[in-house]
């Protein structure tokens, strides 16, 4: 069975590979762009990218109701240990660092971003994660401007790039246009938009100047739909 990831809308994405099932920056009951809540989730490990209600809101509620490991920045982890996580149950990582896991190998990338916990708490630097699944390779930007190193990220040899184009608290389209160009990805798909007014974008439009711009075939998915690697 291909790998397939699903979008939830916002930066929010489940994804099964093989026998295992992940969920990627859960934000879900106060998601305008979802019906689906904490107690429909199945999940084995949870990836979290920052701290932001708008991923991590319902992080301790799927983390909890699974039995998920949470895979995330060291800082994060250290705080969902706080919130009553069990400690073998959280794995603590850091920029540049990669772990193999049962389900593949999981890389931390650089993410230019700021980070706090939605309680306030401070905590570490912002990621996106670079996944090996099933011998392709996803690359989950997260909450990210635009970065020259994204360069060295798509030397990697990407199969499918997520960027954010919701412009105003990320990268807008024609930053993730430029990104794509860097990145060099079989295929990309947006992410970070439409949700509320400040990030309203017109997908399609963004779609249509990748295929002029880069050799990338975008995948513009609505909340809900799926992508087969």
């Amino acid at each position: 069975m291909a790998t397939e990831l699903t979008w939830l809308g916002h930066g929010t994405w489940t994804i099964r590979t093989g026998e295992h099932s992940l969920i990627l920056d859960p934000f879900l009951t106060d998601n305008p762009s979802t019906d689906v809540g904490p107690d429909d989730v199945a999940a084995d490990f949870v990836l979290i990218s920052h701290g932001h209600f708008d991923h991590a809101a319902d992080l301790v509620a799927v983390a909890t109701k699974t039995g998920a490991t949470v895979i995330g920045i060291y800082e994060i982890t250290d705080w969902c240990t706080k919130q009553g996580i069990a400690a073998d149950k959280v794995h603590g990582m850091n920029i540049g660092g990669g772990f193999d896991f049962p389900f593949g190998r999981v890389k931390m990338t650089p993410a230019v971003h700021s980070s706090a916990m939605f309680d306030g708490t401070a905590i570490g630097a912002a990621g996106g994660f670079l996944l090996e699944l099933d011998g392709k390779r996803v690359y989950f930007a997260c909450d990210t401007a635009l970065f020259g190193d994204m360069t060295l990220i798509g030397d990697e040899g990407i199969d499918l790039a997520v960027l954010p184009i919701g412009d105003n608290f990320t990268m807008g389209p024609a930053d993730a246009v430029r990104a794509t160009t860097m990145l060099r990805p079989t295929r990309v798909a947006p992410a970070h938009y439409g949700t509320w007014p400040p990030i309203a974008q017109d997908a399609d439009a963004w779609a249509a100047r990748i295929r002029e711009a880069t050799d990338a075939e975008p995948v513009v998915l609505a909340p809900g739909g799926t992508i087969a690697l």
